[in-house]
């Protein structure tokens, strides 16, 4: 069958995973919303360990000093000068290499699950069954308001 349907009885995902009755598709719904709303926190653990990653990469070697010079001033006040193009010690790659090769292995495995994740939460949604559907989008829509918010506090 290709509709929803309002059913207590649904096979998810594998075959020792067979509901039958309401209680069964209660704790199934239950476990689908929690996958969901973990799901939703790997999405914001990722952008954060983006963030931290780019806010620990080394900067340029050369730095631009322009706090002295406040919005207002011309073109030519607000230009670089020599002096304030100075070369900053260099980096040095080693720690930082090592570093961004581990938080980069970190994401690749946390991406890994995302996507293992949402599709067996596609597969979910793809049984037709209306609860199991609901308990998708509650958990979405409960992850997302739980999680993002995470991400603007340091």
């Amino acid at each position: 069958m290709m509709t929803f349907e309002v059913s207590s009885s649904v096979t998810l995902l594998f075959d020792f995973w067979n509901v039958q009755g309401p209680g069964g598709m209660v704790l199934s719904v239950f476990v689908v919303l929690l996958l969901t709303v973990f799901y939703e926190f790997l999405k914001v653990w990722k952008v954060w360990l983006a963030t931290c990653s780019k806010l620990s990469q080394p900067q340029s070697p050369y730095a631009v000093n322009m706090s002295s010079h406040s919005g207002c001033s011309s073109v030519l006040d607000s230009a670089p000068s020599e002096s304030s193009l100075t070369p900053i010690e260099p980096p040095s790659p080693s720690p930082n290499t090592r570093k961004s090769w581990l938080l980069h292995g970190i994401q690749t495995v946390l991406h890994m699950i995302q996507v293992t994740l949402g599709y067996m939460l596609m597969l979910c949604v793809m049984s037709y069954n209306t609860w199991i559907f609901i308990g998708v989008i509650i958990g979405s829509a409960l992850g997302y308001f739980i999680s993002f918010p995470l991400l603007g506090q340091n």
